[in-house]
């Protein structure tokens, strides 16, 4: 498999004009529906997996994690605007989720 490399707008604060060459050859895609974050005063720990269990009354759920992300708070605020304004433009697209 060839070496894909996909540019993008830098995300960091000071980057402004700059472009960031992603390689992707090895990335792998996973759907996950749902997430659990955690913090220490280091660290924000994000779990990522899937509910396996149909039965929406149960008082347990089923989850199998499949990726663990931990970044620095500054970081995980710079996930924050970044999500914040993809939201943003959803909503402006498709309608306020709710």
């Amino acid at each position: 498999m060839a070496d894909k490399k996909v540019e993008t707008p830098a995300q960091t604060a000071g980057d402004e004009g700059q472009r960031i060459r992603m390689n992707t050859a090895s990335v792998k895609s996973t759907y996950c529906n749902m997430v659990n974050v955690t913090t220490t005063r280091e660290e924000v720990v994000m779990n990522f997996g899937v509910n396996e269990s149909w039965d929406r009354t149960a008082s347990e759920y089923d989850v199998r994690l499949e990726h663990r992300i931990v970044m620095s708070p500054f970081a995980a605020k710079r996930l924050a605007t970044m999500l914040g304004k993809l939201v943003d433009e959803y909503e402006g697209r498709y309608g306020e989720l709710k």
